[in-house]
């Protein structure tokens, strides 16, 4: 399983969600290593398909399940809408959902 977290160093949020992400693999006994990638550009942003800071991806899908569409890349801080509120870290249930149906695919391969 492939985790990678994109993030920009001028914004906070990749450090607050890197603890909570780390806790919640090792709770879903999950040993991979999350991928640290610096977007430091905004003709990076727009190369990564990065709709800002933190992003996080599993096995190159983003975490969040309206992300596909959107088109709206650039260096910022990044806000996560879902039914409980806006965040600037994505709900931790999302982040479940991504690593279980990635964990299922990988068994049905």
């Amino acid at each position: 399983m492939r985790i990678e977290l994109l993030y920009f160093e001028d914004c906070p949020s990749y450090r607050a969600l890197l603890p909570e992400l780390h806790a919640l693999l090792k709770r879903e006994g999950i040993d991979d290593e999350i991928e640290m990638r610096s977007v430091e550009t905004l003709d990076a942003a727009e190369e990564e398909h990065f709709l800002g800071s933190p992003t996080l991806r599993i096995n190159g899908e983003d975490i969040d399940p309206d992300a596909a569409p959107r088109t709206d890349f650039g260096m910022k801080c990044r806000l996560y809408r879902s039914e409980e509120g806006t965040f600037a870290i994505p709900p931790e249930w999302w982040i479940v959902d991504a690593l279980r149906r990635s964990n299922q695919e990988g068994k049905d391969e």
